[in-house]
């Protein structure tokens, strides 16, 4: 089975133009290439839009799914003696063994990218989130990786998982004889993982759970965490479709959908209030039901002004290592990005640029394949853009004491070079400390032209 890969139109990255670069307000981590329908986009009245905006509208969107449908083909190249770091574990590619091993991990996580003919998001005409919903995107992929964390078996892997493309292992030590015998060509990465999961089967508990795990993150009104909920809930923050959605706003936003759904009750969202986590803030939370919630934290970050402060490269990396951490929303400028681990000097990301249909998921037997990816993708860490939503899990309150100890440790959080960590664990509720448990403040829509987020961030 073969899933979406670059060579048949994936990973699109158009280079910025200058108006967009005007439009990036650089302290406030903008995502995404502009609203969908222009500055009337969005808009809501009289729940009427005029003709001239329906045109623009369809217009601007037939253009970026166009934009985001097509690929240029690459490889990407992993160090066959650096260890990779993909949210936890640790990888060494001198063996096939250790190349299926990575392969497998990679391709389960969810990959959510964006989509076109779904049912018109709510006060708008639009059916495709091209062009402005990358960090929406973005933050469905975090929280999708903190629920198959909390509701899959531990070292769970799709059943299905496909072959990894356009890659690079440079194996040191291949595993199978037919090499040494004068064969020229490595059996396919991912065979012996395919013969495995022949024998585990489909239709386990595991694997319907993982459908219904998708299906939640679907293009559909009725959808918890699907884009439709996740824009109804901006709202509340000033956003509206079309809008850019900055990593601190989608952190909020992704709470709220929590706190709402019925789905998962037994887990919560906690939100850091000016890159500080208030633990007392957060067992309150855990404890608001008669069994203790499983939490995912999500600490919107600032790591420097106008580009990464290199003081932070290893601060960066050193949380991608810890267990514990479930991804980071960011990017690079404009250009939203799930970053899951790293190798060297180079980040590992999953990427939402690429425009596929909606997928029905009310149907049983909906297709997983355009859910999961099988082209890994890095970036130079240098190139993060400074505004970033750091993620979290801990399932019951002893792992959430080992997480404070594990973050909050000094060698994680800030460098030599560094002596201000990038967010701090503090005993207490954040209003011992005059802070008011709100979100970041934001600019009227009718900025969202010029200077239109508003995610308020610490400067480090």
């Amino acid at each position: 089975m073969n899933s979406v890969s670059p060579s048949s139109a994936q990973y699109v990255q158009p280079a910025d133009s200058p108006e967009g670069r005007r439009r990036r307000d650089l302290h406030s981590g903008h995502f995404g290439h502009g609203p969908a329908g222009g500055a009337d986009g969005g808009r809501e009245g009289s729940g009427e839009m005029d003709e001239v905006d329906r045109l623009k509208t369809k217009l601007m969107s037939a253009w970026n799914n166009v934009k985001y449908g097509w690929s240029v083909k690459s490889k990407t190249v992993f160090n066959k003696t650096s260890p990779l770091y993909l949210l936890g574990q640790s990888y060494v590619f001198n063996n096939e063994d250790e190349v299926e091993r990575f392969s497998l991990a990679f391709a389960s996580r969810l990959w959510l990218t964006y989509r076109k003919d779904f049912p018109p998001l709510g006060g708008s005409a639009l059916t495709s989130d091209c062009g402005w919903g990358c960090m929406l995107r973005s933050g469905q992929m975090l929280l999708a990786q903190g629920l198959l964390t909390h509701l899959l078996p531990p070292g769970w892997h799709w059943a299905e998982s496909p072959h990894l493309t356009d890659v690079d292992f440079e194996i040191l030590h291949p595993r199978s004889p037919s090499l040494s015998r004068g064969s020229q060509t490595p059996p396919p990465v991912g065979h012996a993982l395919q013969r495995r999961s022949v024998q585990e089967g489909g239709d386990s508990p595991a694997e319907a759970l993982h459908r219904r795990l998708v299906g939640w993150f679907g293009d559909d009104p009725a959808s918890p965490f699907g884009l439709h909920r996740l824009v109804e809930l901006g709202r509340s923050s000033g956003k509206r479709a079309g809008d850019w959605y900055g990593p601190s706003v989608v952190a909020h936003i992704l709470r709220k959908a929590v706190a709402v759904t019925t789905e998962v009750e037994d887990m919560a969202v906690y939100v850091a209030q000016d890159c500080t986590v208030y633990k007392e803030d957060v067992v309150r939370l855990c404890e608001s039901s008669p069994r203790w919630k499983s939490v995912i934290i999500l600490v919107p970050v600032r790591l420097g002004g106008e580009s990464l402060n290199p003081s932070y490269v290893q601060c960066v990396k050193n949380i991608l290592k810890l267990q514990c951490c479930i991804g980071i929303i960011g990017g690079k400028p404009k250009h939203s990005l799930f970053f899951i681990g790293f190798q060297d000097e180079q980040l590992l990301y999953l990427d939402p640029h690429y425009c596929q249909p909606a997928v029905d998921v009310t149907q049983g037997n909906f297709s997983l394949e355009s859910f999961h990816c099988n082209s890994p993708r890095k970036m130079g860490v240098g190139r993060m853009d400074p505004s970033c939503t750091i993620g979290f899990y801990a399932r019951s309150k002893k792992d959430f004491e080992t997480l404070c100890s594990a973050v909050g440790g000094v060698s994680a959080l800030s460098s030599s070079k560094e002596k201000y960590p990038i967010f701090t664990f503090v005993e207490g509720g954040a209003h011992d400390y005059g802070q008011e448990d709100a979100p970041p403040q934001i600019l009227p829509s009718s900025h969202r032209l010029g200077h239109s987020g508003a995610d308020e961030f610490v400067l480090l």
